[in-house]
């Protein structure tokens, strides 16, 4: 069964577009410690909230980019621009879907 981890943020004062260029560098790494995917959500309503969702098979894996050097190195640059204790969660994924539209577009655009 396939597992994703949310990691809740929320960026602290004045520091909201500044942080979100910054979990766009850090979240497409967890790929290279064997995420099948991943997401960055930023909030409509509150825009200092943000979510970040990675997909891992293994909870080692996880492990391993959470608690690898660089998100180590990541989180002491950055740790003034969220508010801490950060804490995950990790889920279980019962179902997912997607339109074949959506898909198509997706290509179409990519093209």
């Amino acid at each position: 069964m396939a597992k994703t981890v949310h990691i809740p943020w929320y960026a602290t004062v004045f520091r909201a577009d500044a942080f979100a260029e910054a979990l766009q560098e850090i979240a497409p790494l967890a790929l290279r410690f064997g995420a099948r995917d991943y997401a960055v959500y930023r909030s409509r309503e509150d825009e200092y909230k943000f979510l970040q969702v990675c997909g891992f098979e293994e909870k080692l894996d996880w492990e391993r980019y959470w608690n690898g050097p660089e998100f180590i190195e990541w989180r002491g640059r950055y740790g003034g621009w969220y508010q801490v204790p950060v804490l995950y969660t990790w889920q279980d994924v019962l179902a997912t879907g997607r339109s074949e539209v959506a898909q198509a577009g997706e290509v179409a655009a990519g093209s």
